[in-house]
């Protein structure tokens, strides 16, 4: 059974989820602030996070900060819940390190549903792969069964979705991607964000493998069409 940790500080809020996710039959740990959040993360490990931004006390985007920078928690699937609608929010929740974005008021069916996708993507059902694949192009390696990356032999923290997007880029190398496509394999045919989660991730990974993320020569765009890894 996996385990969700639900944090929100509106209570009808968290009953709500907490009521589908068990009806589905996840087990729903809970916390309404920040600091409770981490706690809960250290006694009772869960497998994904539900986080509201606007908490109070320590913030959303604090906690997701401190989550990433741990190494215990920091491939840990997360969904990042707003009442922010607006693209600077959504750009800033990514580069932080949430995995998906859910702007309030929300579908249930929907945030369900992205719950599934991330699950099952953060326990290696990466559909293009083959079981223990390992990817060499040039100085950089990729492991898909221990989804860790290297650089000249040294280890490179990314995201899961950073890892994906990297994983088939490469197992699809040389062929040209638009975001439309990137976005539909990766994050899943529902998902109803903007192409603009792509360029964020490509940002956020180019500033890892590549020596120059100003002049890359790894993951190159293609204008007016997308990306394609050399």
């Amino acid at each position: 059974m996996k385990t969700v940790l639900v944090v929100d500080d509106e209570e009808h809020i968290v009953e709500l989820i907490s009521y589908n996710l068990e009806s589905a039959g996840y087990k729903v740990v809970k916390a309404d602030c920040g600091e409770k959040a981490l706690e809960k993360l250290k006694s009772c490990p869960a497998d994904l996070v539900v986080l509201d931004w606007m908490l109070p006390g320590m913030d959303g985007i604090e906690v997701l900060k401190q989550i990433r920078r741990s190494a215990q928690w920091k491939k840990m699937p997360i969904i990042l819940l707003t009442a922010k609608n607006d693209e600077i929010s959504k750009v800033v929740g990514l580069e932080v390190g949430a995995d998906d974005y859910l702007s309030k008021p929300f579908g249930v069916h929907e945030l369900l549903a992205r719950i599934k996708a991330l699950l099952r993507r953060s326990e290696g059902s990466f559909e293009e792969a083959e079981e223990k694949n390992i990817l060499r192009i040039n100085d950089i390696v990729i492991n898909k069964a221990g989804r860790t990356v290297e650089v000249d032999g040294e280890p490179v923290d990314l995201s899961l979705k950073e890892f994906e997007l990297l994983y088939y880029l490469a197992k699809n190398r040389g062929i040209v991607h638009s975001r439309d496509l990137l976005l539909e394999k990766i994050w899943g045919y529902d998902y109803e964000g903007e192409t603009r989660t792509v360029d964020v991730h490509v940002s956020n990974l180019r500033r890892k493998p590549e020596k120059d993320d100003k002049h890359p020569v790894v993951i190159k765009t293609i204008r007016g069409v997308g990306y394609k890894l050399s």
